[in-house]
């Protein structure tokens, strides 16, 4: 009895001394799984995509180093390729390139400005393109730069042909002040030019979709208070001669018979007439004004509508019938630099599939634009510019400073 008892406790002790080794294999094995999954992925979130997956230029280099992966801020090669050709980045539908492109090519051809605007909405919000070049701020910030000054040309390459289609058709109508165009035009080649060479690149998306809402904001301020009784006291010009426009359509349906009229040349002063009222400015000032715009506009990737219109309205007295016409001339000038800048100084890329597909769409939108605009009251195009510079640029403020829209968008 002894035996068996003594035998059963060394075997109750041995089998005991088994279980506490197995468990302490198990540990150590599971330690050693742990640490293995920390320090290959570790590697594996360092690992970069070495590679220029066939794009060329300053894209294909930033792209060599973005993450491999599937989250965000992370390039996965064998995603489906999206915006420029980019595997797993935005894919964006033809139908909805094109109806916005016209919207574009409608509001900027109709109000003279916003056209810059409403593509960079199309582009950053609509497309989600920008959420997607944000996600790459700290895990790549070159490829977020680049993809910045990208969306930032392609906004230009549709306000381009938008102004080129606006200003045939207002100098067909007799509704564009073209000596006040070109010397806005000619003032705008050297910011047009050198501000996407001397930021191309060092621009963080944030900055820009926050800078962005900025401008956009302030000047739509400016704008309402334009439609206050206040704001309308000291343009009794402007006012005449878009109230004797308005006759003029509702009566002989054209509008166009007394259209804008050089009265006066001179280096100090040119003076032209609208519907009898008469209308004069400094072309030196003119010039050094569209520098200003233009460096503003071409900073913000932007056609400077948005800076002309309250020039032309503000400082000018120009109706608004007017406005659109002179202010594409002026913007045409300085996209043709611009862009040319863009695509030589900062390696910014261009999808010319989504390109060509927008056109189109501002093609159409342009053609409507002049032959709509004059059935709408001058005060009522100032409050469409009003309402959208204020909710644009209120959302685009917040979302890139704070990183949340305080508007929906």
């Amino acid at each position: 009895m002894v035996y068996f008892a003594t035998s059963g406790m060394a075997f109750s002790r041995g089998k005991g001394l088994f279980k506490k080794k197995i468990v302490l294999k198990m540990s150590l094995l599971i330690l050693v799984i742990i640490l293995s999954g920390l320090v290959f992925g570790t590697l594996a979130s360092g690992a970069q995509v070495g590679s220029d997956l066939g794009l060329s230029g300053k894209l294909g280099a930033a792209i060599a180093k973005v993450p491999v992966g599937t989250g965000s801020g992370q390039i996965d090669p064998n995603a489906p390729k999206g915006f420029l050709g980019i595997p797993g980045a935005p894919r964006i539908s033809p139908v909805l390139a094109f109806l916005w492109a016209v919207w574009v090519g409608w509001i900027f051809s109709t109000v003279g400005a916003f056209g810059g605007i409403m593509a960079g909405v199309g582009h950053m919000t609509i497309y989600g393109l920008g959420d997607y070049t944000k996600a790459f701020k700290k895990s790549a910030p070159e490829f977020n730069k680049i993809m910045t000054d990208s969306i930032r040309m392609a906004n230009q390459w549709l306000v381009g042909l938008s102004s080129a289609i606006s200003s045939l058709n207002y100098l067909r109508s007799k509704r564009l002040a073209w000596p006040l165009g070109l010397a806005l035009g000619i003032g705008s080649l050297l910011g047009a030019y050198y501000i996407p060479k001397f930021t191309g690149g060092k621009i963080s998306f944030s900055a820009y979709q926050g800078w962005f809402g900025v401008a956009v904001f302030v000047v739509g301020g400016f704008l309402l208070y334009e439609t206050t009784p206040r704001g309308q006291a000291g343009k009794k010009a402007a006012k005449a001669a878009a109230q004797a426009f308005e006759k003029s359509v509702k009566e002989k349906g054209a509008g166009n018979e007394e259209g804008i009229k050089v009265t006066k040349w001179g280096i100090g002063r040119i003076e032209f007439s609208f519907f009898g009222a008469e209308f004069g400015f400094n072309p030196i000032m003119a010039f050094i004004g569209g520098l200003l715009i233009a460096a503003i506009s071409s900073f913000l990737g932007v056609g400077g509508g948005f800076l002309y219109v309250p020039y032309l309205t503000s400082i000018v007295g120009l109706p608004m019938f007017v406005v659109a016409g002179t202010s594409a001339l002026a913007v045409l000038i300085s996209m043709i630099t611009s862009i040319t800048s863009y695509m030589t100084n900062t390696g910014a890329a261009v999808d010319w599939a989504l390109i060509g597909t927008e056109l189109i769409g501002i093609f159409i939108g342009s053609m409507i634009g002049p032959r709509t605009q004059k059935y709408i009251p001058d005060i009522w195009l100032k409050r469409l510019f009003v309402v959208l510079a204020l909710y644009v640029g209120l959302g685009y403020f917040s979302k890139g400073f704070f990183g949340t829209a305080w508007v929906p968008m």
